[in-house]
């Protein structure tokens, strides 16, 4: 029996996240160029997409690009985005052909401009599509997000649109980026790090995290049928006992 078979199918995120880390460990460890580690880690992207539809996981979030990446060589950062557009105008039959809705989260004024009009455009062609919200995260920063939040909100109490006292945990949510999104359920990080990194600071509050030794281009269907398992594995309380979740 495959632990594909050992999966408990009504037991699974609905809203699972990943960082998805160790690209340019993987690559200088084979003394290549850090730009070749980014473009194997493509194939994990399709991979564990491909999987997540398979399994009915109905959102999926990828940590693509942090605000923080723009800090990196100028060379390194061009090929990212040479590489973003490149899987999105290839992987767009595929969104279609399963359903897959495209959705983007950070300050995407900041990408060049022709990286974010493909990304505009993968999102609008595919923004029906029902089976999987597939969200990138690209120059995301979770505190600059919950910064511009708090901006909006206090602009609104200052315009009296919104009441102090009314403030509350459903209306911090309406102004993420994530605000048509559920609360993440699981969180897989790869590479051994054991750091969330400015990632969904807010909406990971009560969310399982599994950390993979596994660098990213090596993670296939195995690693994360291995972070699922654990999850399911897992005594979900919120704040409860476990006699109360019984």
């Amino acid at each position: 029996m495959s632990v594909l078979d050992t999966l408990n199918k009504n037991n699974l995120p609905k809203h699972l996240a990943i960082i998805m880390d160790g690209n340019g460990r993987w690559a200088k460890q084979q003394g290549l160029l850090r730009t070749i580690g980014h473009e194997n880690g493509t194939k994990s992207v399709k991979i564990t997409i491909e999987n997540c539809v398979k399994l009915g996981i109905e959102n999926l979030t990828l940590y693509a690009f942090s605000t923080e990446n723009w800090n990196r060589p100028k060379l390194e950062v061009e090929t990212l985005m040479k590489i973003l557009t490149k899987s999105l105008q290839k992987e767009l039959p595929t969104f279609q052909e399963n359903n897959i809705k495209l959705n983007a989260i950070g300050n995407l004024d900041m990408m060049p401009k022709s990286a974010r009009k493909k990304l505009l455009e993968v999102i609008e062609t595919t923004k029906n599509n029902t089976r999987m919200t597939l969200t990138l995260a690209l120059s995301y920063g979770s505190r600059e997000e919950i910064v511009n939040a708090v901006k909006k909100i206090s602009d609104k109490v200052k315009n009296n649109i919104i009441s102090i006292d009314s403030i509350d945990d459903s209306i911090i949510n309406e102004h993420l980026y994530t605000q048509n999104l559920p609360d993440v359920d699981l969180l897989i990080r790869t590479s051994g790090e054991h750091r969330i990194s400015n990632f969904l600071l807010w909406q990971i509050a009560y969310a399982e995290l599994f950390f993979s030794e596994v660098m990213w281009p090596d993670f296939r269907e195995e690693h994360l049928y291995e972070a699922l398992m654990s999850y399911q594995k897992r005594e979900r309380r919120f704040g409860k006992t476990s006699e109360q979740i019984k």
